[in-house]
């Protein structure tokens, strides 16, 4: 494959991956999901290395693996006496440790997983490209269909049981396609950093609008951008792409932070200031 056609292919990853992850990103943020997002990109990896070893499919695996440790973060937060947090940063630290094991008790292992963790989107193939077109269009149906009650129970978890929806079947669903928009996101960017592509972009346009169509469409905007910015930064300067993408994201996020109408540094401090 000559060096243009990995290119063109990789823009396109670059393209449906921070569709798919900016589309999620809203949700992440609205629902406070930062750090289960983390767990998530560690909690994949067991998956991939498991199936790397049978044969198996790698999204399958990671996909798999994550929704093992949605269901034990879901089911581990339902009962009393347990913090939410206490189960993600145990599904975070015993899936990644995990991986690392199965991963060094495989010698004889052919694949290099190593580009699963930090991403190799110029090696992306038309499976990957197709698999990321069939979630970037999964995440954008779902996250519509379902608006008003994962907006509901975003705001009033209490006034949306109350209404009649099953906050426990919503709270998974939204942790379902967390973990799937990981692993598919995760040739491009690798799991360890997706985090950044995911939530960067969410909490860039969170601090720009308060309205949720603008947002989700903002931060769709903002993915894709860092993206094909840090895709082409990665190319012009012989950088890791998927480090080049994630610092991109990140350095909106840190610009939006200084620059937002609302709650930017700047504009507090031109009202400590006095400014109008």
């Amino acid at each position: 494959m000559s060096l243009d056609v990995a290119f063109n292919r990789a823009l396109i990853e670059a393209v449906l991956v921070g569709t798919a992850t900016g589309l999620l990103g809203v949700q992440v943020v609205l629902r406070r999901l930062a750090f289960f997002t983390m767990a998530m990109t560690h909690a994949t990896f067991p998956g991939v290395v498991v199936a790397a070893v049978v044969g198996a499919n790698l999204y399958l695996g990671g996909a798999a693996a994550g929704t093992l440790a949605a269901l034990a973060v879901v089911a581990l937060s339902r009962r009393r006496g347990h913090d939410p947090s206490t189960a993600t940063a145990v599904a975070l630290a015993g899936g990644f440790a995990l991986g690392v094991a199965l991963l060094s008790a495989q010698h004889g292992l052919t694949k290099d997983l190593t580009a699963y963790l930090v991403g190799s989107i110029l090696t992306v193939t038309r499976q990957d490209l197709a698999v990321a077109a069939a979630v970037a269009t999964l995440a954008a149906v779902v996250l519509a269909a379902g608006n008003k009650a994962l907006t509901f129970t975003a705001f009033d978890r209490d006034g949306a049981r109350a209404a009649g929806y099953h906050t426990a079947a919503i709270d998974f669903g939204v942790l379902l396609l967390i973990s799937v928009v990981v692993a598919t996101a995760a040739p491009a960017v690798g799991t360890i950093l997706t985090l950044a592509l995911v939530v960067a972009p969410a909490g860039a346009a969170r601090l720009w609008t308060d309205r949720i169509a603008t947002m989700t469409a903002l931060a769709v905007a903002v993915a894709v951008t860092s993206a094909v910015a840090g895709l082409l930064v990665s190319r012009t300067w012989d950088v890791a792409a998927g480090g080049a993408i994630s610092l991109t994201a990140a350095g909106i996020f840190a610009a939006s932070m200084l620059l937002s109408p609302r709650h930017g540094a700047l504009t507090r401090w031109h009202r400590r200031a006095g400014f109008r």
